[in-house]
């Protein structure tokens, strides 16, 4: 993984001094590329591109700047079969020459990417939208960067976060493309669906361990399962768990108990509340959002990823099952889900809003240490089977066991209280909630809702510790920033 920005002039203007401009972008976004910095002057002073790179193992040695023509800035990883010996860049760029904007559709990828033609530029993401990237023009100049608070110097107000699916071109617009289709087996019954789904998780592990010598283990079934197949292909997996010291959750106590069932070295950290309480602040930076649900889950995220990065480079994480398998039990047993058919559409969108909730806090709090996270339920093939699986199999009898079938594919990888276990919210789980609520008190009283009940664009506070964060949030990024804090609320 890396950061990329560029400043580049359109419709044939120039624009000076980009190169200096660009290296200060990057600056903000270090944290995603320790290793090394790429900065390119275009011709005819069009502007300046630049990348951070990561370069972690022998085995992962991203190339995130292609000087060629065209120019090509690629964060990502490929999937797809390359030639041996073949940056996944070149890759890309390849594909890009044989094909044009329709190779997006062909890509099994996760990554954002910016192509600059002479007459052209075009910015792209992934249908997942696994990595982030923002973008925005004034005065007839393009400015675009994998984090918005490298834009706050240039765009003030009209900031965008490319969607997920879509590319940006300075002569089309934004614009959707297909996804890329993957191949995938028919459904079968049942016990055919429980052993397929077995199988896709099991490749799309296997296909992201290049490097990988670590699992976030929450103590949840989701990353259970991970670290269940990682483990046979690294038998010297190392497991990485956080709880809050004060007050720690059921998440620790199953935590352990995977580690122990599975034989790997399991490692620790205990949350203080001076952590949370120091933290909060520098957490809004890195997330760019006062959202109190991606909050507390970029605080578990970044002591996650600090504790990694004593031992490894890279890790896998458990997100995406929830959204594909019939996980958020509060939201899909509601009361006011009435079919199998509004669960569907729940389900779908819990996926298409996972971008700007949960894979934010993950992506920020990963890459706030330098730490790639692989999510191996977000794989292609995995999320195209999921959405075959009828609803019933997913929440399933008159209990209505979530992601039912996901716990019939691995029981018999997992101790029976995993297997059986529920769903919990990282932070409810590891006891982060209550410490916040404490912390937060001490700044901005609960009463104080009712006389701000609204952020200034308009969007209402969850909670009185929404007010506290959005006054942090303002200290850092201009008014109309607000506008990319986004609920995560699927009745919307």
């Amino acid at each position: 993984m890396s950061a990329i920005a560029g400043i580049i002039a359109i419709n044939g203007n120039s624009v000076g001094g980009s190169a200096h401009e660009i290296a200060e972008m990057l600056g903000l976004m270090q944290h995603r590329g320790p290793d090394n910095t790429s900065i390119r002057t275009l011709p005819d002073g069009r502007g300046a591109i630049g990348a951070n790179e990561l370069n972690l193992t022998s085995e992962r040695t991203p190339c995130a700047l292609l000087s060629r023509s065209p120019f090509v800035l690629y964060d990502g990883e490929m999937y797809n079969q390359t030639a041996k010996g073949q940056l996944d860049i070149e890759y890309f760029a390849e594909m890009y020459k044989k094909h044009g904007k329709g190779c997006f559709t062909l890509l099994e990828a996760d990554y954002v990417c910016a192509i600059i033609e002479d007459d052209e530029v075009i910015l792209a993401r992934d249908q997942v939208g696994s990595r982030p990237l923002f973008y925005g023009t004034e005065d007839g100049v393009l400015y675009f960067a994998t984090e918005m608070k490298s834009l706050i110097e240039y765009i003030r107000f009209d900031i965008a976060e490319l969607p997920p699916g879509h590319t940006y071109s300075t002569k089309d617009g934004l614009k959707p493309f297909k996804p890329y289709v993957a191949d995938i087996p028919a459904l079968g019954d049942m016990k055919q669906a429980a052993q397929t789904v077995r199988k896709l998780v099991i490749e799309a592990v296997e296909k992201r361990m290049k490097g990988v010598n670590g699992v976030a283990l929450s103590g949840g079934l989701d990353s259970s399962i991970i670290a269940a197949i990682a483990k046979q292909f690294n038998p010297d997996l190392q497991l990485f768990t956080v709880t809050v010291d004060s007050a720690p959750g059921p998440d620790l106590k199953n935590a352990e108990l995977m580690a122990k069932y599975l034989g790997l070295d399991h490692h620790i950290y205990r949350i203080t509340d001076d952590d949370i309480a120091s933290f909060i602040p520098e957490s809004i930076w890195y997330l760019e959002s006062f959202d109190e649900d991606c909050i507390s889950g970029i605080l578990s995220n970044y002591y996650a990823s600090r504790l990694a990065k004593e031992y490894t480079d890279a890790v896998l994480v458990g997100e995406g099952a929830d959204e594909l398998f019939g996980g958020y039990r509060m939201v899909l047993k509601s009361p006011n889900v009435k079919s199998d058919e509004h669960r569907v559409q729940l389900a779908q969108k819990l996926l298409d809003i996972s971008y700007n909730t949960a894979l934010r806090r993950l992506d920020r709090g990963w890459m706030a240490n330098g730490v790639i996270y692989e999510t191996p339920f977000l794989d292609a093939k995995v999320v195209a089977y999921s959405q075959i699986i009828p609803m019933e199999w997913k929440i399933y009898g008159e209990k209505q066991v979530e992601k039912f079938i996901l716990r019939e594919a691995f029981r018999d990888m997992l101790p029976e209280q995993i297997a059986n276990r529920e769903k919990l919210r990282f932070a409810m789980g590891t006891g982060m909630d209550d410490v916040m609520d404490a912390v937060c008190s001490n700044v901005v009283k609960p009463d104080e809702l009712k006389a701000r009940p609204n952020a200034a664009y308009g969007l209402p506070f969850a909670t009185f510790k929404e007010i506290y964060y959005y006054d942090e949030f303002l200290r850092l990024f201009p008014p109309a920033y607000e506008k990319q804090t986004i609920r995560w609320d699927p009745f919307k």
